[in-house]
């Protein structure tokens, strides 16, 4: 096939726009075309009121080879790249020892599918639960004020994605297509086709349920096993050999190759690992609170006249400040038409996150509003981040009463430095709930002098992000891992053979697709081991 890429069209085209663009394009005639795929579209909304629609297709012809001859050195015209993923090893057929992954989010999730499909028969260790016991157990905490500390928006089958956007864009290079088999995977498990071909694949978090139960069900029928409720309490090694994990029940199994995809709250487990003397560093993360305007406010500021296009959806935006500090204060985690979410693991702390389901049609938009900092904020041993981030969601948790509701506070309050003291137009989506104040306690006072410095600049590109009435909610601390676990080439612990730090808890991921991309790495590294110490 033939792959054409920037084939820009206006947003309501209709399908013979597009095969006349393919046609122009490539300077054939209708009956040499056979077949089109779109393998890409996104948009350009740079001049809001003239929106364009970019394509990228893989098509055939009955002239390929001619065609590809004659746009020789052209990057936008080429031979489709072969995208099929490849199975580096099958189990032997001997096999006596189970790898273990351990922590059954997006890394785990796709390292144990990994395996099972290569006939490895992994066993997973996940220290929540099943993701629909667990998702009555966050509701629950949401509704309730009853915090579960093992099973809540971190920890559980699923991870921390589960109650998120579902979001699946990602910007690190993927040579290999390995982006592809994940979102193969997830169409299988029941996510919507678009996800293929759309610039910023989502899914939600209800669809998200479904997916990971069927996904399961898939190792399972292929000879792996997941235990839930089972948090690993120690690491067994021998000589710098890793040999296996004893269980919070007191179980120990034995295992010589391991994965670690415990996420980035699994704190009590980091502890371990470092007292094991297992090799990790400090590692930059970000601080802020989460901000929420009405989504049609959002949506007029980037679309204008082609606000609630069907095809757009519910806008979203990135955007980054540098700050005279040398600071940087960026948002994260954006979810349209979405709400803040009460995302604590840990017994009086608060702690804040985003979701949106598929839809997207909930009132408002959210963001995360963070400072970037790193180890020289937080000096000492390779933990000190956790000490940090502890530190701030204690004190927001007294800033909010001492019962779960969250620090907030209006934004033109926030900015001329005084208390809020009632709501205006943006009504708060965070459950359980919230407490008016004044967020100017509640990070270091570098923190707050960067975010009021940036959301005037922001309010430049979006008109009305520092409208009065938009609300702060506080904190948002578990932007990435604050520790990073240091694998080397064969993707091994440095100084632990057999643990193979992974996804998002050990520095190597931020977000669905990065981490599920990574649990297909440590799955192929961990089969090409054992093979070899098969003699394989």
């Amino acid at each position: 096939m033939i792959r054409v890429s920037n084939i820009k069209l206006p947003l309501d085209h209709d399908d013979q726009a597009l095969t006349d663009a393919i046609l122009n394009t490539l300077g054939i005639s209708a009956d040499q075309l056979t077949t089109v795929e779109i393998r890409r579209r996104g948009y350009d909304a740079r001049k809001k009121n003239t929106i364009f629609l970019i394509y990228t297709l893989d098509i055939d012809t009955t002239v390929n080879d001619e065609l590809l001859k004659k746009h020789t050195g052209n990057q936008s015209i080429r031979p489709t790249p072969d995208m099929e993923y490849k199975f580096v090893a099958q189990a032997p057929t001997d096999l006596q020892e189970r790898p273990l992954v351990i922590g059954f989010g997006p890394c785990g999730l796709l390292a144990g599918l990994l395996l099972a499909q290569m006939g490895y028969k992994p066993l997973i260790i996940e220290r929540g639960k099943a993701v629909r016991e667990r998702t009555k157990d966050t509701f629950g905490f949401w509704r309730q004020k009853k915090l579960n500390t093992e099973s809540n928006v971190q920890f559980g089958e699923g991870g921390a994605g589960t109650f998120s956007d579902g979001k699946l864009s990602t910007q690190i290079k993927d040579p290999n297509h390995y982006g592809r088999k994940v979102l193969t995977e997830f169409v299988e498990a029941g996510a919507p086709e678009e996800i293929m071909y759309v610039s910023k694949p989502h899914i939600g978090t209800f669809r998200l349920v479904s997916m990971v139960e069927k996904m399961r069900a898939k190792i399972i029928d292929l000879g792996g096993e997941i235990r839930f409720s089972a948090r690993v309490d120690d690491l067994l090694t021998e000589a710098g050999q890793v040999t296996g994990i004893t269980l919070s029940s007191g179980e120990t199994i034995r295992s010589k190759h391991i994965a670690l995809a415990i996420g980035h709250s699994a704190r009590d487990t980091f502890q371990m690992l470092y007292d094991k003397g297992v090799y990790m560093e400090a590692k930059p993360f970000s601080v802020g609170f989460r901000i929420e305007h009405e989504q049609s406010l959002i949506d007029q500021a980037r679309f204008g006249k082609n606000a609630g296009h069907p095809v757009l959806g519910a806008a979203d935006y990135k955007l980054v400040h540098h700050c005279k500090s040398g600071r940087s204060v960026y948002s994260f985690c954006m979810c349209p038409g979405g709400t803040v979410v009460a995302a604590s693991s840990e017994e009086g702390r608060v702690v804040t996150n985003g979701m949106s389901q598929y839809s997207r049609q909930e009132r408002n938009a959210n963001s995360a509003i963070v400072v970037g900092i790193d180890p020289s904020d937080y000096p000492g041993n390779p933990l000190a981040g956790v000490d940090f981030q502890r530190q701030l969601e204690s004190n927001a948790y007294l800033m909010g009463g001492e019962n779960y509701d969250a620090p907030a506070q209006k934004v033109g309050d926030f900015l001329k430095g005084g208390a809020s003291e009632e709501l205006g137009t943006v009504q708060p989506s965070f459950k359980p709930g919230i407490k008016l104040t004044d967020l100017s306690k509640a990070l270091p006072d570098f923190c707050i002098e960067a975010i009021r410095e940036a959301i005037p600049e922001f309010n430049k590109k979006i008109k009305g992000f520092a409208k009065d009435d938009a609300l702060l909610t506080g904190v948002e601390t578990r932007t990435s891992s604050p520790v990073s676990i240091k694998r080397g080439y064969d993707m091994q612990s440095i100084n632990t053979h057999g643990l193979y730090p992974a996804g998002e808890g050990a520095g190597y991921a931020g977000g669905i697709m990065s981490a599920a991309i990574d649990g297909i790495k440590i799955a192929e590294a961990i089969a090409m081991s054992i093979n070899e110490q098969h003699g394989i």
